[in-house]
């Protein structure tokens, strides 16, 4: 496996927490969680992957079991069918080593994945996706915590700042700083964020 992270052009969804943090070895990108199950009953996150998938779509990465061919049939009715991208991990038997006990299907998850084996899937990813080797289509200037900072959206008494910018975009309330500056980096480019910073805030007599 090469040692530089494969940069992905859209967002990936995935089940849990270490889900996300075994990608966060091998990819560069925005990981979302769908919480397990709790996606079916957490109206926000549904409406953030939705908003999420519209400029480029997302891809989805679940475990290879029964639950998680609930969680990508659920997200099949809430999306449209060409904003879905379905990544799949093989059946491999074995248990993850924080786990006592294997899963009911005896299966390893994505976290139990071999970090070479989820390389090779990204990396046809997006070489099917059309991408360059760094997995980006073209060059575009992300939007960082210097910028969020600059316009006053992170540290103490920012939250309504970035809510402010969420309802333009369509984004659910309530996001942290990380998670919106993320979310941004899905939708715009550094250049579309300022532009609608500026607007926005001007139009409400923020400074």
């Amino acid at each position: 496996m090469a040692d530089e992270k494969i940069s992905m052009p859209v967002p990936v969804v995935v089940e849990g927490k270490y889900d996300k943090i075994k990608l966060s070895q091998v990819i560069d990108g925005h990981i979302i969680t769908t919480d397990g199950f709790g996606i079916f009953n957490k109206k926000e996150k549904a409406a953030l992957i939705r908003r999420l998938a519209e400029p480029r779509g997302i891809a989805v990465l679940t475990d290879s079991d029964r639950g998680g061919r609930q969680i990508r049939s659920y997200l099949a009715s809430i999306l449209p069918g060409d904003k879905i991208y379905d990544l799949h991990i093989p059946k491999i038997e074995g248990k993850e080593r924080r786990k006592k006990s294997p899963s009911a299907a005896g299966t390893l998850g994505v976290e139990g994945m071999d970090d070479a084996l989820l390389y090779e899937i990204f990396l046809g990813f997006i070489k099917r996706l059309g991408a360059d080797s760094d997995g980006i289509v073209g060059e575009r200037r992300e939007i960082t915590k210097a910028m969020l900072f600059e316009w006053g959206l992170t540290g103490a008494g920012s939250a309504e700042g970035r809510d402010m910018i969420c309802r333009e975009l369509g984004l659910p309330d309530g996001m942290n700083a990380t998670a919106f500056m993320g979310a941004l980096n899905v939708l715009l480019t550094a250049d579309e964020f300022e532009a609608i910073a500026e607007r926005v805030f001007s139009e409400r007599g923020v400074e």
